[in-house]
């Protein structure tokens, strides 16, 4: 058994000001049927990102129906937490509305970067999207003293709510001093979060010095997460956790995704989402570039076992 890849689905055009490139972070809600809603991170003229969606009829041969002509999502204000990017983590729909959990870029000097992690919500999917505040709900702290990125949430019940997330353990002046783990938070209401500090998923081996964009789904008891594994090459990874998320059994081998033989994600896979869809598990990713050459989709073939 292995992921079936469907093929690209969508690509920026570059027609649009803030969409001139990049179909980054592929993350979906359902709407109807089998139309779910993409959201997407996509860079304009300055490489700022912003956070956009199509309409995407999920199927053995998935076809975009609608798009967005405007960004639900811009960079924040000069000197905000966001002011250099927005790029999208996960998707939460609850019957009070629509929350948008995403990472908000700030460039540095001695650093190349500084992230934290940001809420914008909105009473629908169709709706506007206004910040919860002008600052971040997860930032630097003692249990992640440098960076953020890329945040998974999930509500589990009332009260239930947890996040995964990246965070560099090492301070970094260039990609290969990141040393960029995956650890995990908890909250009762979805804003305020409780964390640790410790890492939850490590490095499968010395190659590996960043693990990004997790995502994470239920398969009967246990817990699938899926995410981005930058080392001698850049490829989707994966692991298993059955107590509830409190440890984790790497099997990239197993449910992980590799590059294609040639074709838009012939260089790279990254920045995984699962979701459910009429009984089966199907992947959005990204390819070549970091999300340059767009996002497809694949779907598991044959059954998963718990």
């Amino acid at each position: 058994m292995s992921w079936r890849r469907l093929g690209l689905v969508h690509a920026s055009s570059g027609t649009l000001p803030w969409a001139r490139s990049h179909a980054a972070l592929p993350t979906p809600i359902h709407l109807d049927g089998d139309i779910f809603r993409f959201f997407f991170s996509s860079r304009d003229a300055d490489k700022k990102s912003h956070v956009g969606w199509v309409d995407v009829e999920v199927c053995d041969t998935p076809r975009v129906r609608d798009a967005a002509l405007a960004p639900v999502l811009a960079p924040g204000a000069d000197g905000a937490f966001d002011d250099s990017g927005v790029g999208i983590g996960s998707v939460v729909v609850t019957d009070e509305g629509v929350s948008i959990y995403y990472m908000g870029w700030n460039l540095g000097i001695r650093s190349p970067w500084r992230n934290a992690i940001g809420l914008a919500r909105s009473s629908s999917s169709g709706g506007a999207f206004a910040r919860y505040s002008p600052g971040p709900i997860l930032d630097r702290s003692p249990e992640d003293p440098y960076t953020l990125s890329y945040p998974c949430v999930l509500r589990f019940g009332l009260g239930d709510w947890r996040m995964w997330y990246g965070s560099n353990v090492a301070p970094a002046v260039g990609n290969a001093d990141m040393q960029h783990v995956i650890k995990q938070a908890r909250s009762v209401d979805g804003i305020r979060w409780v964390r640790d500090g410790k890492t939850v998923i490590g490095f499968a081996d010395k190659t590996e010095y960043a693990l990004a964009r997790p995502s994470v789904v239920k398969i009967g008891d246990n817990l699938l997460m899926c995410f981005a594994c930058r080392g001698a090459s850049y490829r989707i990874g994966a692991a298993i956790s059955r107590d509830s998320g409190l440890n984790w059994e790497r099997c990239d081998a197993e449910m992980g995704l590799g590059v294609s033989e040639h074709g838009w994600d012939s260089e790279m896979t990254c920045y995984p989402a699962l979701f459910w869809h009429k009984s089966r598990l199907w992947l959005a990713h990204n390819g070549n570039g970091y999300g340059a050459t767009g996002f497809g989709l694949a779907v598991w073939e044959g059954s998963i076992s718990d």
